[in-house]
């Protein structure tokens, strides 16, 4: 079985909701990650890199990302991003021309107030990730997984589709 390594970004996904202030935060602790996870038989490093909404990522925050992924040993990659600008990170990585494969998923929804989402998003992307052969990124998002140049957040919907062919 391959070694996956896990990195959460932050985004709507890890957001938990501080009472203290009345809003929802990254939680970089990785919570929902590790009750996800405890279900499963799967070897995995989980790492927390950024913790930011994705609105906030930057080009310098991609570049850490890319660098991570590169210099890792893992070539089976999920990355928990934000859905704002999940295309726009996992492009870029796409760019870099990596040969591993990378799955971005994350949700429209914290987990830490409705799991479904979250946790449907990821256990599609880890069960794509492991049948997966070919390099290359993908987004797995609302029950769809694709090569990310062919799924968008569509804004009307609040959902991730399919973009139509030209």
């Amino acid at each position: 079985m391959k070694k996956i390594l896990l990195i959460s970004t932050g985004g709507t996904f890890n957001k938990i909701y501080n009472p203290l202030n009345g809003n929802l935060e990254i939680d970089s602790e990785l919570k929902a990650l590790d009750e996800i996870s405890t279900k499963w038989q799967i070897d995995f490093e989980a790492i927390s890199l950024i913790d930011k909404d994705s609105l906030e990522v930057t080009n310098s925050d991609r570049l850490l990302l890319l660098a991570t992924i590169n210099l890792s040993t893992h070539n089976d990659i999920i990355v928990i991003h934000g859905t704002d600008t999940m295309d726009l990170s996992a492009e870029y990585m796409a760019e870099a021309e990596l040969e591993k494969r990378i799955i971005f998923t994350g949700s429209m929804v914290p987990y830490s107030i409705d799991p479904i989402e979250a946790t449907a998003n990821l256990s599609a992307a880890l069960g794509y990730l492991q049948a997966l052969e070919k390099e290359g990124v993908y987004i797995s998002m609302n029950g769809i997984v694709a090569p990310y140049d062919t799924l968008i957040k569509d804004r009307v919907s609040g959902k991730f589709v399919l973009r139509e062919s030209k």
